[in-house]
């Protein structure tokens, strides 16, 4: 299904530049440049948020920004106000356009948005405006110097100074450490509502972009490594915003699913990493088979903390991390089957199951004694709680990474060290695009 798009442009504000390349040679209808960057704004259910955001950014914009630069309301299926709000805002403020899609999606109304414009440097921010807006002359002095493609803000990046609550920078560490573990990435603050492109980078870009939705700044930015592009980061002072309409168990899911569907994409071009040695190839492969442990690891370490403290009221700490331990070991056991050691074959289903017994035991006997520790001493404290799990489990992975290496897949351990040589021509799988 495709959406149904409506627009809405400002009065005096900046059109989009003239179009010259009429078929036959005839002239098109002229009209002033467009701005030199366009900022795009998505918004799902924001009548609250929206005007006063809309009219500072504006207003920064005016006083303080130094280039011609325009805003685009991209309104991605709004059931209330938000709409309304948009169009008024276009016939009070110079410069400021809106467009409404049928379809939710913050990756569908960012993809929307910078396809339409015919700036040299897009952008978008949250509406929130979390982000200082100090930091976007930095974010695209590096694009207009010629110095980046791609500029992105960074809450973690060093200098930057962030207000938000533990269980949200935990999150959010916690998924930049498993994109560096399972895809290698560089950056280092993949989901900050604060980035932007050069248009070539644009057009080069978005059709290697599956996603419409919140994973699309993770997928847009691992295609930019993949291809060779060159990312900023700027360190920004950020505020969490207490009404964010992100869902964070929905969410994660949809990222970790992504995570996993590129992890099992070819980049178009990949490189020789170390050389062509065998003695380079096998550690390249050792590492990269100890990245993607970890990465399942760290997965599997929110998921078992997460099932432990939803049920910890109910069941109390034993029984809540028994349920988390029989819930995740099995699952997480093949997911290293699969994902870490790449292995399919049937015949070693024995075996998995052996070692995912294994690791149910070792893992529900490990963090049952650091839990009992804690309980002994009269600690009630859930970081000491979360502590013990985690140390728990750190053994009970060291236990699941020696039995699934050297006993299930040792032949695939070998095998690894070998680098069989990357598929060619059709044979190798590519992205495919999607339209917005």
């Amino acid at each position: 299904m495709t959406d149904t798009l409506r627009t809405r442009s400002s009065q005096g504000g900046h059109p989009r530049r003239r179009k010259s390349d009429l078929v036959g040679g005839s002239s098109a209808e002229t009209s002033p440049v467009a701005p030199l960057v366009e900022i795009a704004i998505p918004v799902y259910n924001e009548e609250v948020a929206l005007e006063p955001s809309i009219r500072r950014l504006r207003s920064y914009l005016d006083d303080s920004f130094p280039f011609t630069a325009g805003i685009v309301i991209v309104d991605n299926a709004s059931t209330d106000g938000t709409w309304d709000i948009a169009t008024r805002l276009c016939t009070e403020l110079a410069g400021v356009n809106a467009m409404h899609l049928d379809q939710k999606g913050r990756g569908r109304a960012i993809r929307t948005a910078w396809t339409a414009s015919t700036s040299e440097i897009v952008a978008y921010m949250d509406v929130d405006l979390s982000t200082d807006l100090d930091g976007l002359l930095p974010l695209v002095g590096s694009l207009l110097s010629g110095h980046s493609q791609v500029a992105i803000g960074s809450r973690i990046a060093p200098g930057a100074r962030v207000l938000r609550g533990g269980k949200r920078e935990f999150i959010s560490r916690t998924y930049n450490l498993i994109l560096r573990g399972t895809l290698h990435c560089k950056f280092s603050d993949a989901q900050c509502g604060f980035k932007a492109m050069r248009r070539d980078a644009v057009d080069q870009l978005l059709p290697l972009v599956e996603d419409q939705a919140w994973f699309f700044d993770t997928e847009l930015l691992i295609q930019a490594e993949r291809s060779g592009l060159r990312i900023h980061e700027v360190s920004v002072d950020w505020i969490d915003d207490p009404d964010s309409r992100v869902h964070i168990v929905s969410t994660a899911r949809e990222d970790l699913k992504g995570v996993w569907r590129l992890s099992h994409q070819w980049p178009d071009d990949e490189a020789e990493p170390l050389g062509s040695s065998t003695k380079n190839a096998a550690v390249f492969a050792d590492h990269g088979e100890l990245a993607r442990y970890t990465g399942v690891g760290i997965a599997s370490t929110i998921a078992y903390l997460v099932i432990f403290f939803l049920l910890r009221g109910q069941l109390g700490i034993f029984g809540a991390n028994l349920v988390a331990a029989a819930a995740t070991s099995f699952a997480t056991t093949a997911a290293h089957v699969l994902f870490t050691f790449g292995a399919r074959r049937t015949g070693q289903l024995p075996r998995t199951l052996a070692i995912g017994a294994i690791s149910f035991a070792a893992g529900i006997g490990l963090t049952t004694a650091t839990l009992a520790v804690d309980y002994l001493i009269g600690s009630t404290s859930v970081t000491a709680e979360a502590i013990a799990i985690l140390v728990g489990m750190l053994a009970a992975a060291i236990v699941r990474f020696v039995l699934l290496r050297e006993w299930a897949y040792r032949e695939y351990a070998r095998a690894s060290r070998s680098l069989p040589p990357r598929p060619q021509g059709d044979a190798a799988p590519h992205a495919s695009s999607q339209a917005a």
